[in-house]
Order: C-alpha cells, then sequence, then structure tokens
C-alpha cells in the first residue's frame, strides 16, 4: 500500500471517528433535553400568581401561558371552586365556559372563549389567594399521576370525555342544592388526568361522573314529579 493510500485510509477513519462522536453529542444533547422536566400545572399556575409585574390576571392570559394544556388545565380552574364553599350562583357562572370548553373538546379545537368571558380579569392577590388553595392540593396530585392507561387519554377518548364534560357542566349549572360538588370532583379527576396522560384517573373520574349524572337526574325526577303531583291536587 503506497504512502498516499494509507494516508487516505488514516484520514478516513479519524473522519469517520469525528463524525461518530459528534452524532453520540448530538444524541446525548436530545436525552438531555428529554429529561428536562416539563413544568408542572401547580408549578405554572403559582408563577402567574408571583408575578408582581401585572395588576390582573385575565382568562385569556392563562390561556396564552398554559398553551397546549389550555383547555383541560381551564375545565380544572373552572371547576375546582364549587368544590370549595362558594357562594350561591357561582356554579351557574362558571358553568358557561365550562360548556364552551366541553363543545371544543368534542371537536377538537384550541382552547377559545368569547370576550366577555376571556377579558374577564381577576385581581392578581385574589387570583394568589386561590391558587395558594389549589397548588398544594394539585402538587399532591400530580406526585400520583403518571403516564399509563393509553387507551382512555387518546385524541378519540377526549372526544368522547367531552361529551361527558357538557352533561357534567349542564348538572353543575343546574341549582341543585349540594349537587354541585359531585360533578366538579368528577371534572377535576378527568382533568388532571388528560394533562397527565394518566388513564386511570380519567376512569375514576368518569366513574364519579356517571354517579352525578343519576344523582342529578333523580333530583330532577322527583322535582317534576312533586310539581305535577301539586298541579294536579290544585285543580282538582
Amino acid at each position: 500500500m503506497t504512502n498516499f493510500e494509507t494516508s487516505k485510509l488514516e484520514g478516513g477513519t479519524e473522519a469517520g471517528v469525528g463524525v461518530t462522536e459528534l452524532e453520540r453529542h448530538d444524541e446525548t444533547d436530545d436525552v438531555a433535553e428529554r429529561r428536562v422536566p416539563k413544568k408542572t400545572l401547580s408549578q405554572i399556575l403559582t408563577e402567574i400568581s408571583e408575578d408582581t409585574s401585572r395588576d390582573v390576571v385575565a382568562v385569556n392570559d392563562l390561556i396564552a401561558t398554559l398553551g397546549g394544556r389550555g383547555r383541560a388545565a381551564l375545565i380544572l380552574i373552572f371547576a375546582f371552586p364549587n368544590i370549595l364553599p362558594s357562594p350561591p350562583g357561582l356554579a351557574g357562572v362558571l358553568g358557561v365556559p365550562l360548556i364552551y370548553l366541553s363543545i371544543q373538546m368534542i371537536m377538537g379545537r384550541i382552547p377559545w372563549l368569547p370576550r366577555m368571558i376571556a377579558d374577564r380579569s381577576v385581581p392578581r392577590d385574589r387570583f394568589a389567594q386561590f391558587i395558594a388553595r389549589l397548588a398544594p392540593l394539585l402538587a399532591r396530585a400530580e406526585r400520583l399521576l403518571r403516564p399509563r392507561w393509553a387507551l382512555f387519554v387518546s385524541h378519540r377518548a377526549e372526544h368522547v370525555l367531552g361529551v361527558l364534560f357538557l352533561v357534567l357542566a349542564i348538572v353543575l349549572s343546574l341549582p341543585i342544592p349540594f349537587g354541585n360538588m359531585t360533578p366538579s370532583v368528577a371534572m377535576c379527576l378527568i382533568a388532571l388526568g388528560i394533562l397527565e396522560r394518566d388513564g386511570l384517573w380519567v376512569v375514576l373520574g368518569v366513574f364519579v361522573g356517571l354517579i352525578a349524572i343519576v344523582v342529578a337526574g333523580g333530583v330532577v325526577y322527583a322535582v317534576i314529579k312533586s310539581s305535577l303531583f301539586l298541579l294536579m291536587n290544585a285543580f282538582a
């Protein structure tokens, strides 16, 4: 073998090693990026509440900040206050955006709300008080959540879950005494499951949601039956 051929072989080998090492570095960087944990919903909401550069927090701000998580995250945010002691009529007010978001989930659209809702805002200190109650519970739930049972959090499943969300949002809006908590719990469980791709939590939420629908249906049936009975006796 000539000196020229030997040099060419050695040069090619060195170049090959260099390319291989470069590819390995790229793969290492990709793995490192994948290992960087994404911020949890509780962390994002806490950062928004602690942002002293803003005086108010609008619904549009949440939609912009939450990005791809917006739909399920907003459902969670609007449903959660009904689990806590709240003034009368709050469920009816919060039920409206939940109905909008549920319809968008059925249709597979990005989160959008009418301007009359999206432009509504609250002072940052009041939002911070709300997040101070939500974030610890949310952080505990996030430690239990993990990707599993992928069938129940697929895109097709989300369309079906949107129908259930819509029914639960309507039930939530009904003036049923103490009837707001169960559908709200169901919506929060399902929303958390969608956010963290945890099908088990989705199934638990569906089970609680079906119970809420049955209970609400029983109450509505009893009210209608009692009203008809009173009317019939009044004109007898």
